[in-house]
């Protein structure tokens, strides 16, 4: 099978904004943009995107998960960036167009289609380093994607480290390319003298997030993950799994966690940490490195409370479970 977010829909639906209105959408080939080489994205990064899953259901329907808080979060995001106003409605109708044309290839649990609508800057002037791109595209692109857990799902392995952070603090609640790139280098790092599988960023002893995704942690009835706040991403999964664990009778800790309340917390049996997103749901955590020291979340190995919530938010989206929330956007 083909790496996660390999495989392209033949065609994806574009908009443009120029002379400050956005032009109607339109189908395009997936496999090129046309783009002049002094695009203010690509000296610039003025470039934000988002990441969203639709479902096939034993019914036949299609079904996309929280469609509207992607796109809020993907309006503040361009917002944040100074690119050109998104209209809302105009990009959900996009996504709806595009994910109807290829209805019939969405694949079958545990597979799904990834949608990943992105916005960027394409003013031709290398002279704005220090002012906004005055056109843009916004584009959405489809790629069926497989179970994320097809190897099994083995508990990942953490790097701490407590003297950096993923991105510019101001930056953090912001779903763009440029705080992926930033976070490379270390997470390399720690694979390659770590054996990580990850890195986990605590400034100053703050626990934050990893490279791509939000940290949770799961002590008995208390699950805590921190608050929200302008310095890491405000995931979309990760509200999601919080509403399910407070429905199930959890107590629901949004607060500042420590490095040392962590590594308290994770050496007692029965603890259980997990990372959240949208391609993996929550993917188990069973080991946390600091320094030459690795210590054991819990048991090391995959927790039922993980396992349960995973399980509760899966049978949503594929229609297992009641979607009490009204979550889904039925096609």
């Amino acid at each position: 099978m083909a790496a996660f977010g390999t495989v392209f829909m033949p065609e994806m639906v574009i908009a443009k904004f120029e002379n400050n209105v956005w032009s109607e959408a339109t189908f395009v080939d997936s496999n090129s943009i046309a783009m002049h080489p002094g695009a203010h994205v690509l000296h610039y990064s003025s470039t934000c995107f988002e990441g969203l899953k639709a479902f096939r259901h034993d019914d036949g329907s299609i079904n996309i998960f929280r469609m509207d808080q992607n796109i809020k979060r993907m309006a503040q995001s361009s917002r944040l960036l100074n690119l050109p106003e998104i209209n809302e409605q105009q990009l959900s109708d996009m996504i709806q167009s595009v994910v109807k044309k290829y209805a019939e290839d969405v694949p079958a649990p545990p597979g799904s289609m990834y949608i990943r609508p992105t916005h960027i800057g394409t003013e031709a002037s290398i002279g704005k380093a220090a002012a906004p791109s005055a056109t843009s595209l916004l584009y959405v692109l489809l790629s069926p994607v497989g179970d994320y857990f097809s190897g099994g799902g083995k508990p990942l392995r953490l790097l701490l480290a407590n003297d950096g952070m993923r991105c510019a603090e101001h930056m953090g609640m912001i779903k763009s390319g440029g705080n992926y790139a930033s976070a490379l280098g270390p997470i390399l790092a720690a694979k390659a003298e770590s054996n990580a599988d990850q890195i986990l960023f605590c400034p100053n002893g703050d626990v934050q997030e990893t490279g791509a995704a939000n940290f949770i942690l799961i002590d008995g009835n208390e699950i805590i993950t921190k608050a929200l706040d302008s310095t890491f991403l405000h995931g979309v999964t990760r509200a999601s799994i919080l509403s399910l664990a407070a429905d199930m009778g959890m107590t629901v800790s949004e607060r500042e966690l420590s490095v040392d309340e962590l590594l308290e917390r994770a050496a007692k049996p029965g603890t259980e940490a997990a990372l959240s997103g949208t391609a993996a749901v929550l993917t188990p955590v069973g080991t946390l490195i600091v320094g030459e020291e690795e210590i054991a979340v819990g048991s090391g190995e995959t927790g039922p409370t993980t396992v349960k919530l995973r399980k509760a938010l899966n049978d949503i989206q594929w229609g297992a479970a009641e979607d009490k929330h009204n979550w889904l956007t039925r096609l």
